[in-house]
């Protein structure tokens, strides 16, 4: 596979390169470049994160889980060309210096440049940007009041990359889904790599051997978002980051909850078909899109065929997915915000769920009309509260049915014990996450950050 991109500012053209060698490999072992650095190699501690330019703008990424070929035709900075060509630092370099934001070092290259996409791109929710970079010992005051002391300070022109025209790509990095269909078709036993935050792990943590391998990255016609007065839809490829702009306004809580699962880097490169097509019984997205009655659009070669979102999920690592068949795009109908999706993790930011809980459920006249309840972490499968749900329909919405509820949760669920949670804490949990909905309902602050006696 021959590939084409910017390297700070220099074209560079690889040839018969290893479709799962890394970015952070490359750049460490053949290019020298050893400031980016390697921590957890798996995107959670943001030393290697460089800037990418694409159409769609500058993002950190984390390098560590960064295949070669998802980078043709882009720009690459690495924190070697974070200062000019003439060695001029760029602002959140010598606002680093000045303000004492840096001990050891290790992780400082990695916090360098996601200040610096973020400078660039004139973000100043600064604990947000970088609450994918881990520091052990400077501490993070220092850096966020160097990221503050930045804003200000114009965007040096040499950072202000743009993707470089390149010649036509090869057959694994298809540039449309209609490509894409033709070339799985071809070769149905491929691994699809869409973002690469989780398939990354399975080359770096488990060296695996995934040829052939067909990239997804520009199938531009997938990223798309659309939204009409009946319905919202999400091509597979649309990454973490857009999916919760688009749903800020719309279903505030699952935005937020989409803030918290990641880091930016990750959500930069996380898409929403990646994560219900890898089946996890913990991907967060697919419970909230169960709880909004969300439609799954599949496509087979010139064969599309649309399901139920929740009938997808078959048995633990099974799904209704034929050899050749890739995930097109999920939707779900335009409707009154009465969803609420609650996380439940060790780490409230950037961490796997124990227990995800998403609530879609209409009162009217002071009775349940509709529910729809979902859960990841509670089976083998993100998986619908039924018989939850059959006790709340047609009930008046009080506490009283809340509390006659809570046993059918026992009826819906088995969830095993493991290093998150033991099957009884999910299932105390799970019930207490309907408690909370109706607390919230009712106008009760029910802030789980907040201790009070």
């Amino acid at each position: 596979m021959n590939i084409t991109f910017l390297l700070n500012g220099e074209t560079v053209e690889l040839a018969d390169i290893d479709p799962t060698a890394t970015l952070l490999d490359w750049l460490r072992e053949d290019r020298g470049l050893t400031g980016t650095k390697e921590g957890c190699n798996e995107g959670d501690c943001g030393a290697c994160t460089v800037m990418v330019t694409d159409e769609e703008g500058h993002k950190a990424l984390n390098s560590c889980i960064l295949f070669l070929p998802q980078l043709h035709g882009k720009a690459v900075r690495t924190v070697e060309g974070a200062s000019s060509p003439d060695g001029e630092t760029h602002p959140v370099q010598q606002t680093m210096v000045d303000l004492h934001g840096s001990q050891c070092g290790f992780c400082t290259p990695g916090f360098i440049m996601s200040m610096l996409a973020g400078h660039t791109n004139g973000a100043t929710d600064h604990d947000t940007q970088l609450a994918g970079n881990l520091c052990r010992c400077t501490g993070y005051a220092p850096i966020i009041r160097a990221a503050e002391a930045a804003e200000g300070q114009p965007v040096p022109v040499w950072v202000k990359d743009k993707p470089v025209v390149v010649p036509a790509a090869p057959p694994s990095l298809p540039g449309s889904s209609d490509e894409l269909a033709k070339v799985y078709a071809e070769n149905p036993d491929a691994t699809l790599v869409a973002g690469a935050t989780d398939v990354g792990l399975w080359v770096t943590k488990q060296l695996r051997d995934l040829d052939p391998v067909i990239f997804l990255n520009r199938c531009d016609d997938l990223k798309k978002i659309t939204v009409t007065d009946n319905e919202i839809r999400f091509g597979a490829m649309v990454d973490m980051n857009r999916m919760g702009e688009a749903l800020a306004d719309l279903h505030p809580s699952y935005a937020e909850m989409i803030r918290r699962y990641a880091s930016v880097q990750v959500r930069h490169a996380a898409t929403v078909g990646g994560n219900i097509a890898n089946g996890s019984p913990i991907g967060d997205n697919p419970p909230a899109l169960i709880a909004l009655n969300a439609t799954l659009h599949l496509r087979n070669g010139d064969e599309r065929r649309s399901i139920p979102l929740e009938e997808f999920f078959i048995d633990y690592g099974k799904q209704d997915r034929v050899p050749g068949e890739f995930v097109e795009a999920v939707s779900f109908p335009r409707q009154a915000d009465r969803l609420k999706t609650y996380k439940l993790s060790k780490r409230f930011d950037q961490d796997i769920s124990a227990v995800c809980g998403c609530f879609n459920i209409t009162v009217s006249d002071g009775s349940v009309t509709q529910a729809r309840i979902a859960f990841g972490g509670m089976s083998g499968i993100p998986k619908r509260a039924t018989n939850v749900e059959s006790a709340l329909i047609g009930k008046s919405w009080t506490r009283e049915t809340i509390d006659a509820a809570l046993p059918a949760f026992a009826d819906d669920y088995a969830p095993l014990t493991d290093m998150r949670a033991s099957a009884t804490y999910r299932l105390e949990t799970a019930k207490a996450m309907l408690e909370r909905y109706f607390l919230e309902d009712q106008g009760e602050i029910t802030n789980v950050l907040e201790v009070s006696a």
